[in-house]
């Protein structure tokens, strides 16, 4: 079985060592140097759980409610498709969605926000099955093309299963996403763009998304954009500190130096450790003594 370390985790998920830690006292996420592939998935659906600004006791309280309301599941990060729905956490199982804190099923027709709500009847008897709908079949795939991800000779065929998730579900964000990524990895920087604004237009509430955007309009020399769709990636989660990171970037490049102070220090406190953590505090230091420098120089003039 592969296995992942810690520090394949943070790179792979593009997620803080303190995220992982804290998700990990919380019970959240599996304790533990060496991670699977299931656990990476598990982490991952954290993940984008907590970019939608989904709090964690919420997320707690809702993996409680599911396991309780469908019998033999062990664990609904798994066996089921986590995703946010009106601050909640929704579950997609067995061709439903189940949102299992409020006892409801959602039944979706594709549009945003054409959802409607209902009691759900009472859990299925153990050992029945439940037919595989086509919502699970896509989530199938997408899993598929994650697990190819992980080796580069195998992006080819991740590309292709990607696609194929977006011919059954145009508006998967999370697909748009990482053939988003898979692109922009192979310096395409357009079909990278192509996919994180569709991811945009899919989810308008993805922080990820708008990260990502930002990334490509970063590198295309777009400074000005770039920064516009990381203070949007900020906005929908205050505490995503790779887009605190890369907006600082991006506001030194433009010569903003204390417009980029504010997001460096703001960056240290939510990730104190590590080689970035350092190279943020060495950016803090430089931009004070220069504008301590400006000072001296003004007062002597």
């Amino acid at each position: 079985m592969t296995s992942f370390g810690r520090e394949d985790v943070l790179r792979i998920l593009r997620i803080t060592a303190r995220q992982l830690a804290g998700w990990q006292r919380l019970g959240l996420a599996p304790n533990g140097e060496e991670f699977s592939f299931a656990d990476l998935l598990q982490i991952k659906q954290i993940r984008d759980l907590r970019a939608k600004r989904v709090r964690p006791a919420v997320i707690q309280q809702s993996l409680r409610a599911m396991l309780l309301q469908v019998a033999g599941m062990e664990n609904p990060f798994l066996e089921a498709s986590a995703f946010s729905f009106r601050g909640r956490v929704a579950f997609r199982h067995g061709g439903r969605v189940v949102q299992p804190v409020d006892g409801q099923y959602v039944m979706e027709f594709g549009a945003p926000g054409a959802v409607i709500t209902a009691e759900a009847p009472k859990p299925p008897a153990p050992g029945s099955v439940q037919p595989i709908g086509p919502t699970e079949s896509v989530n199938e795939l997408f899993a598929r093309g994650v697990s190819l991800e992980e080796n580069p000779a195998n992006h080819d065929e991740a590309i292709a299963v990607y696609r194929h998730v977006l011919e059954l579900q145009p508006s998967h964000a999370a697909a748009h996403i990482n053939l988003g990524t898979l692109y922009y990895n192979r310096q395409d920087f357009a079909a990278a763009e192509k996919h994180y604004r569709s991811a945009v237009e899919a989810d308008p509430r993805y922080a990820l998304a708008y990260f990502d955007l930002g990334n490509v309009l970063d590198e295309t020399g777009r400074f000005t954009d770039a920064i516009t769709a990381y203070r949007t990636a900020i906005q929908l989660a205050q505490t995503y500190a790779d887009a605190h990171y890369n907006l600082a970037l991006a506001y030194e490049r433009m010569r903003q130096p204390r417009l980029a102070l504010r997001h460096w220090t703001t960056y240290v406190k939510l990730d104190r450790t590590g080689p970035w953590s350092a190279h943020a505090r060495k950016q803090i230091a430089r931009i004070l003594e220069t504008d301590k420098l400006k000072l001296v120089y003004k007062r002597g003039s």
